[in-house]
């Protein structure tokens, strides 16, 4: 199922944080959002999963807002909170327990293990997950997010911190997922967007200032100069 979002507006009390953002992308696209601090991309990736809700009503030119995004939604956090004390195969399973309810358990322990050896935790399973590095909770983070197999895989900054072997790592991975999903990556980082996204879009105080395929760009930093400047 393709994202739909149509004439979105958000406003806090007397700061408008999201400006007429309509918006479509199609299965199986890997989308980059790309934009300074305070652009908007985070309120948008919260309306996408049903966190927060557009501005009711019409704009100033009579539109309303629309978003159909699918039910199945996989969300990957910035700060990735997971539960330190518990190992990693027994936390992915507590998990699809609460993420699988309608799954029967033999589903749940092999949708575990199928991601446990899709995302290379294989040699990490039974360590408590304090004892990760970075790369190895991001991929855990990654795990939980794929638990219910969905059509829409949404990644706030999901390669921070990460060393370079495991940047490689990740980066191979996240464009991977992009095969049979809609994947939309949020970054800052303008080589993530050329290695891993079909496409980038730019945001800047809340309005879409670019929209283009990658293989149309030929200065990516030119472009988002341009755009935010």
């Amino acid at each position: 199922m393709a994202v739909e979002l149509q004439h979105i507006n958000k406003t806090f009390g007397a700061q408008r944080v999201l400006r007429d953002v309509t918006l479509s992308i199609p299965e199986g696209q890997v989308l980059g959002l790309l934009g300074p601090n305070g652009a908007g991309k985070s309120t948008l990736m919260k309306i996408l999963i049903g966190l927060w809700q557009p501005d009711k009503g019409e704009d100033a030119n009579g539109d309303k807002a629309q978003v159909k995004v699918p039910q199945n939604i996989g969300y990957l956090p910035e700060n990735n909170p997971l539960y330190d004390e518990m190992y990693v195969v027994e936390y992915l399973q507590f998990m699809a327990e609460m993420t699988m309810r309608e799954a029967g358990r033999k589903d749940r322990v092999a949708r575990v293990e199928e991601l446990i050896e899709r995302v290379g935790l294989t040699p990490e399973r039974h360590k408590h997950i304090r004892a990760l590095s970075k790369g190895y909770r991001q991929r855990v983070g990654l795990a939980q997010a794929l638990l219910g197999d969905p059509d829409l895989l949404i990644l706030d900054e999901p390669t921070t911190g990460l060393d370079p072997n495991q940047l490689a790592e990740i980066r191979a991975l996240i464009r991977s997922l992009g095969r049979d999903r809609t994947v939309i990556l949020s970054t800052h980082i303008m080589q993530e967007v050329r290695e891993m996204c079909d496409r980038v879009v730019i945001l800047n105080h809340g309005e879409i200032k670019a929209d283009k395929p990658i293989g149309e760009i030929a200065d990516l930093e030119q472009l988002f100069r341009e755009a935010t400047h």
